[in-house]
């Protein structure tokens, strides 16, 4: 079983979870469709996986623009003949754009770019891809949510109220298509390291506090890497998970199971 043969489309792929999936996937014999705005990257991701001996190629797409979607999943299909997994990857958060993080200075640009990149673009992938899943008999669209989809965080107000969307979604998603045989799931990370969390430390007041209380929740001592949750990935595509509909899976190092810290457990965070 597994996910060899499988054909992902990947959006946000060109860095952090979106990079790691496409890389895991593509050597579990997967052929793997990389998108991005960030060409360079993306291409020096096809490159690596190809180097590896793995199928994949980049297409370049702003989930927002409707045109470059309906490219992005024809392109897919014509080169690999059809798409059984979206992954739903790309996200931003507003300190990726702006300064102002706090509901006075947050412009409504700002707050209207998050969602519609974290938001409408998963909605406009999903449809655009809907034809070719149709086609497929192992479909399914898996979404990236966060802890945040769950749970308040500061200085996240455009990013959380997305990601909550996200979940919501997803579970739509799910009711709506269950008659295609089409599958729909979200994954919930915890503090992974990516370039959002880099830019999000970046912009805080006291990054290294930010860092404590991101990380210092954590169960299991250290923050996320990217391919621990392309793992989730691959399994929530594969034959494995085929009686997994409609659910949200948390995946954040066991922060949400408590309200403490770890050096209430007498626990520091390993670097």
């Amino acid at each position: 079983m597994g996910i060899s043969g499988l054909r992902f489309v990947i959006t946000g792929s060109a860095d952090g979870i979106g990079a790691g999936t496409a890389r895991l996937a593509a050597s579990r014999g997967a052929s793997v469709v990389v998108s991005d705005v960030n060409d360079e990257h993306g291409e020096l991701v096809v490159e690596e996986i190809r180097a590896a001996g793995g199928k994949a190629i980049y297409c370049h797409c702003d989930v927002t623009d409707e045109t470059q979607v309906a490219a992005l999943m024809e392109s897919a299909a014509r080169e690999f003949g059809g798409i059984d997994v979206l992954h739903n990857n790309a996200g931003i958060h507003e300190s990726m754009i702006s300064s102002g993080l706090s509901l006075e200075s947050m412009s409504r640009q700002t707050f209207e770019k998050v969602m519609g990149v974290n938001v409408t673009g998963v909605w406009l992938c999903s449809k655009y891809a809907l034809p070719y899943l149709r086609k497929s008999a192992q479909a399914s669209i898996i979404n990236a949510g966060s802890t945040s989809s769950l749970s308040g965080y500061p200085q996240c107000q455009a990013y959380g109220a997305s990601k909550g969307a996200v979940m919501q979604l997803t579970k739509m998603l799910a009711v709506d298509l269950a008659a295609d045989g089409i599958r729909v799931n979200c994954y919930c990370p915890g503090s992974i390291h990516t370039q959002i969390v880099d830019k999000f430390l970046a912009a805080a007041p006291n990054p290294q506090a930010m860092l404590n209380t991101m990380t210092m929740t954590h169960l299991i001592p250290r923050m996320g890497q990217p391919v621990d949750v392309a793992e989730l990935v691959c399994f929530l595509a594969s034959p494995e998970s085929q009686f997994v509909n409609g659910a949200v899976w948390i995946i954040d190092g066991g922060s949400l199971a408590w309200r403490g810290t770890l050096d209430v457990l007498g626990m520091e965070v390993n670097a």
